[in-house]
């Protein structure tokens, strides 16, 4: 699908709010697929990721049913094996958050995903699991990824970098280890959704500063209201930041300190950004968002507030091009991981709409104000967040663009385009 942008709107007016927060949605309903009894997840995400978890869950016998504006997820707490092949679709979260539980099973069963899921890393996972006993075949260490069911033990693991799929996949792998914590430590902490859920569930689950550990637990039903994504407000905060005269307020946002590095670069930039009303849902802090435009300076991103902003460095990159001097961006190298190569893709990306950037070996350096021409066709390279960070960037360019398979945007964000059309 091809999408035109152009630089045809004045500015963004008005109040929106944001769809669910795709992580804690994938969470809720492979979390609740584990606890015995009747879990209510309101506010599900509506993005393809999230619907992959909740189709794999179904098909390992839980039952579940929309009713409203609610999730009804019911389960006696144990897994059945009714199918073979499970599809994640694009979801790394699905894949590496599946593989930590299926591994535990008592019985065997394949992971596959699209053939960009498929060229992801899955080493990450399939070391610590192999480590605890985990009984795993891929093609390369990438899916499919063949698990053999088996009993576990616990580990101490010490990861190489901080990934919130890594670590949830260890803990979940635990959480059927009995007698031992199984514990994971990581360089910096991730995101921390997986804990603060288990540990509402009544997991026995500690954190001691970069390390979490967790045992054998019987999880007891959920009742949430899932949060609005901060990586998919990021695209409207950006874009209010860059169009002259915009002021627009994002409602219902989730502010889990582990997801809020974009708000403190912004804060960093000069940025006007203001937190109007602080709430807690499910344990996840949550409120509303005032942003107006700014004239913005660079900055310098790395070390531990990488991984609170790792899915949001694309639109950063597009805000950096409107901020006075030389932006450096390092230390995230995993970005080559994604859905993308998403150093190159992005700065490719940008290059073609006339912006002054360029790669490194661990990320890139944005040089500061440029004025972007557009007038070209642009690639999303099948990534949704791609897709997004282009469209923002061509609210300003000089000429229209087109941007090449904008399709990939439902992968989390289906309404993505609407939203932005009720603030033009």
């Amino acid at each position: 699908m091809k999408k035109i942008v152009s630089r045809n709107i004045e500015a963004l007016k008005g109040t929106i709010t944001i769809p669910s927060d795709k992580s804690i949605s994938h969470r809720a309903v492979i979390f609740s697929s584990l606890a015995k009894g009747k879990s209510v997840i309101k506010n599900f995400s509506d993005g393809q990721d999230p619907h992959s978890s909740l189709e794999i869950c179904k098909m390992l016998g839980i039952e579940a049913e929309f009713t409203e504006d609610k999730l009804i997820i019911n389960s006696n707490g144990k897994l059945e094996k009714k199918h073979d092949i499970f599809d994640c679709g694009n979801s790394g979260t699905t894949m590496r958050l599946m593989a930590g539980i299926l591994a535990r099973q008592n019985f065997s069963s394949i992971l596959t995903g699209d053939t960009s899921l498929s060229a992801r890393p899955m080493k990450r996972i399939i070391e610590p699991l192999t480590l605890m006993g985990a009984k795993i075949t891929s093609n390369d260490f990438k899916a499919p990824l063949k698990i053999t069911g088996n009993k576990l033990h616990a580990i101490h693991y010490n990861s190489k970098i901080a990934s919130a799929q890594v670590k949830s996949c260890i803990l979940l792998a635990g959480l059927g280890v009995e007698n031992e914590f199984t514990s994971i430590t990581e360089p910096y902490i991730s995101r921390n959704h997986t804990e603060i859920m288990l540990k509402n569930m009544g997991a026995d689950i500690n954190t001691d500063g970069t390390t979490v550990s967790i045992k054998k637990s019987n999880l007891i039903p959920i009742d949430i209201t899932i949060p609005g994504d901060i990586s998919s407000a990021a695209y409207f905060i950006t874009a209010a930041l860059i169009i002259p005269n915009s002021k627009i307020i994002i409602k219902n946002i989730g502010l889990n300190p582990t997801r809020t590095g974009i708000l403190d670069i912004v804060k960093e930039m000069g940025g006007n950004i203001k937190i109007l009303n602080k709430y807690e849902t499910g344990g996840e802090p949550a409120g509303d968002i005032s942003v107006e435009y700014s004239e913005l300076k660079a900055c310098k991103i790395s070390g531990e507030v990488i991984p609170k902003l790792i899915d949001e460095i694309p639109i950063i990159a597009v805000l950096a091009t409107q901020s006075d001097g030389d932006t450096v961006i390092s230390g995230a190298q995993d970005l080559r991981n994604k859905e993308s190569d998403r150093i190159t893709t992005v700065v490719n990306g940008l290059k073609s709409l006339g912006a002054d950037i360029e790669e490194t070996t661990d990320g890139m350096i944005i040089h500061g104000k440029t004025e972007l021409s557009g007038g070209c066709e642009i690639e999303t390279c099948h990534d949704h967040r791609l897709a997004m960070s282009f469209f923002v960037a061509g609210l300003i360019c000089k000429k229209e663009i087109t941007i090449n398979g904008f399709e990939w945007v439902n992968i989390s964000f289906p309404n993505f385009e609407e939203l932005f059309l009720k603030l033009f």
